[in-house]
C-alpha cells in the first residue's frame, strides 16, 4: 500500500470511529432526553450531534473540498462561540433525526474529498492534517457528551466491562520516581496531526525532581478528607478557599455518605462503593492543589509533566507516548471508552514511562500547575478559536487524557484546558517534589 492510501485509510478509520462514538452516545437515548439539558454547564446532546456535523462540513466539505455549502443556515446556530451553553436549549436547534440526515448528507461529501487527490501545498492537506482534525474534534465531543452522560439523572443507558485488575506488581511499586534534570524536547514539530498549541518542538531544561508512580487513589484522597482537608484554609489558595466556601465542597463530584463512615459515588446512573484502588475523579484544580499541599508536595508544571511522560533518558529522546512511539493498544493504556471507569493505579505496566511511571495516558485527566500558554514560536493553525482565544490565567492545563479520550486525540503532546473550578470532566491528578526536598 502506497504512502497516500495508507494515510487516506487511516484518516477514514478514524472518522468512522468517531461517528460511532457519537451515534452509540446519541442512539441510546430518546430524542426528549436528547433535546433536554441534563445540566448548564453542558449541551443538549441534541446539539453536540449536530455540532459535530456542521464542523465536517465547514473543514472537509467547504475548506479542504472547496465545495458549495451544503447547510450555512446552520454554522450560526451551531457555533460555540456565540451560544453559551446554557442558553442552547433555547435555539431553534435539528431533531435528533434532522441531524442525523445532516450527518449523513456531510460524511458523503466528505468521503469523496477524501478520496480525492489533496492540494498540493495545501497545509490543510498535508499528511491528511484537516482529516485527522476533525476526527480528534468529534471525539473530543464524544468526551464531551460522555460527561453529559455522567451529569444525567435517571436509569443507566450506558455498559462497559470492568478494566483489567491492577497486576501483581502494583502494591510494591515506589511511590514516587526520580525524573533527571536537564534539557527535553517539550511539544512536536513531526506529529502531522499535533494541534496547534502543541507546536512548536522546543527545548525546556528542567531540574530533577520526584513524580507520583501512580495518579493520587480514592484511597489517599480519603485520607485528606477524613484529616479535615476540606475545612483547613491552610492548604488552599485564597480563590479556591472562596471557591471552596462558596460552592460547599466537601468531597469529588458524585461522591455521597452511605450513612456510615464509608462513601459512595454515582457513575452514570450507577451507585457503587467508592474503589480505593483507583485514581480519584472529578475534583477540579483547587482541590488537587489543596491535596498537593496537605501532603506536602505539589502539581506538576506542565514541562515536568511532559518530560515525565515521553523523556528517555537512555536516548535523549522524546517519546510520541510514554512507552514509545507505537500507537496505543489495550496493554498500554485504558482509552476509547472501553470501561466508562478507571483502571486501578498501578495498572497497565506495558504502558510505563522509560523512568516506570505508570498511567501517564489514559484513565484520567490530570492537572498540573501552570496556566494555558501559547508555546514560544506559536502560530494559530488554521484557527483562533481552537486554541488562541483560550490562552491566559484563566485556564489551567491538563495532561495524558481519561478513559473517555480516543487515542486519536491522546499522545504525550497533546494539552487539554479548563477553568480550575471545573468538575465534571474525567480529571485527577498526581503529586511531586523538586528533588532535595522533603519527602
Amino acid at each position: 500500500m502506497s504512502g497516500q492510501a495508507q494515510r487516506l485509510a487511516h484518516a477514514l478509520a478514524e472518522l468512522e470511529a468517531a461517528r460511532a462514538r457519537t451515534l452509540a452516545l446519541t442512539d441510546c437515548l430518546g430524542d426528549d432526553e436528547l433535546m433536554a439539558q441534563h445540566s448548564p454547564l453542558m449541551s443538549p446532546l441534541g446539539w453536540d450531534l449536530a455540532h459535530v456535523g456542521n464542523q465536517e462540513e465547514i473543514w472537509l466539505v467547504r475548506e479542504a473540498g472547496r465545495r458549495p455549502a451544503l447547510r450555512p443556515d446552520l454554522d450560526d446556530l451551531y457555533d460555540a462561540f456565540r451560544h453559551p451553553r446554557a442558553d442552547r436549549p433555547a435555539l431553534p436547534l435539528l431533531s435528533p433525526a434532522q441531524a442525523r440526515r445532516y450527518l449523513g448528507q456531510v460524511r458523503d461529501q466528505a468521503l469523496e474529498v477524501l478520496s480525492a487527490s489533496p492540494r498540493a501545498g495545501d497545509p490543510l492537506h498535508a499528511d491528511g492534517f484537516v482529516f485527522g482534525m476533525v476526527a480528534q474534534h468529534e471525539q473530543q465531543h464524544g468526551e464531551t457528551m460522555l460527561a453529559t452522560h455522567q451529569l444525567r439523572a435517571g436509569p443507566p443507558v450506558l455498559d462497559a466491562p470492568a478494566p483489567p485488575s491492577a497486576p501483581a506488581d502494583a502494591r510494591g511499586l515506589p511511590r514516587e520516581v526520580l525524573v533527571p534534570g536537564g534539557p527535553f524536547t517539550m511539544g512536536t514539530d513531526s506529529d502531522p496531526w499535533a494541534l496547534d498549541n502543541e507546536r512548536p518542538a522546543h527545548t525546556v531544561d528542567v531540574p530533577a525532581f520526584w513524580m507520583d508512580t501512580v495518579p493520587v487513589t480514592n484511597a489517599a484522597y480519603q485520607e485528606f478528607i477524613a484529616d479535615g482537608g476540606y475545612d483547613d484554609p491552610r492548604w488552599w489558595t485564597p480563590e479556591g478557599w472562596e471557591h471552596r466556601r462558596t460552592a460547599e465542597l466537601t468531597a469529588p463530584q458524585f461522591w455521597f455518605r452511605d450513612g456510615g463512615t464509608g462513601w459512595l459515588r454515582r457513575r452514570f446512573g450507577h451507585v457503587e462503593e467508592v474503589p480505593p484502588d483507583e485514581p480519584v475523579l472529578h475534583v477540579c484544580w483547587y482541590e488537587a492543589d489543596a491535596y498537593a499541599r496537605w501532603a506536602g508536595r505539589r502539581l506538576p508544571t506542565e514541562a515536568e509533566w511532559e518530560k515525565a511522560a515521553r523523556h528517555d533518558p537512555a536516548t535523549g529522546r522524546s517519546l510520541t507516548y510514554p512507552w514509545g512511539d507505537e500507537p496505543p493498544s489495550p496493554e498500554h493504556a485504558n482509552l476509547g471508552q472501553r470501561h466508562l471507569r478507571p483502571a486501578p493505579a498501578g495498572s497497565f505496566p506495558a504502558g510505563a514511562s522509560p523512568l516506570g511511571i505508570r498511567q501517564l495516558l489514559g484513565d484520567v485527566w490530570e492537572w498540573t500547575s501552570g496556566d494555558f500558554r501559547p508555546y514560544p514560536g506559536f502560530a494559530v493553525f488554521p484557527y483562533k478559536e481552537y486554541s488562541e482565544v483560550f490562552f491566559g490565567p484563566s485556564y489551567k492545563v491538563l495532561r495524558g487524557g481519561s478513559f473517555g479520550v480516543a487515542p486519536v486525540a491522546c499522545r504525550g503532546t497533546f494539552r487539554n484546558w479548563d477553568y480550575p473550578i471545573r468538575r465534571q470532566i474525567f480529571a485527577g491528578f498526581r503529586t511531586c517534589r523538586t528533588a532535595g526536598e522533603a519527602r
